[in-house]
């Protein structure tokens, strides 16, 4: 989502050499939006899908860093088999949860939030 609005405002859908002001929207948008919208992203609500905790408690701050900067470090770490192992749990595993699942503890669901 945020490469394509860099793209309409930069003509660059993702340079690496150059800092954009999507690059920090991207950063908020992947840390700040599932923790204030249920575990939604606008692209899961797309979808219908959700990120949500084990223990069925609203994800948090430090559940989507453990989820995306830890577990990135993590695929970095591993040269990108990490990666490579996450698609094929994914695809493998009844409950189809990859190492960035196991690592915060969470899960991805299609059920709608619950009003408490």
């Amino acid at each position: 989502m945020t490469g394509i609005i860099s793209y309409f405002l930069y003509g660059v859908f993702y340079n690496s050499d150059k800092n954009y002001p999507s690059d920090i929207l991207r950063f908020f948008y992947t840390l700040l939006l599932p923790v204030l919208w249920s575990g939604y992203t606008i692209g899961r609500k797309m979808v219908g899908n959700r990120i949500v905790r084990m223990d069925g408690k609203k994800v948090g701050i430090g559940t989507i860093l453990l989820r995306v900067i830890v577990a990135g470090i993590a695929y970095a770490l591993t040269l990108g088999i990490g990666l490579i192992v996450s698609a094929f749990m994914v695809g493998i595993r009844e409950d189809q949860r990859a190492i960035n699942d196991f690592i915060a503890q969470t899960y991805v669901t299609t059920n709608p939030p619950t009003k408490n």
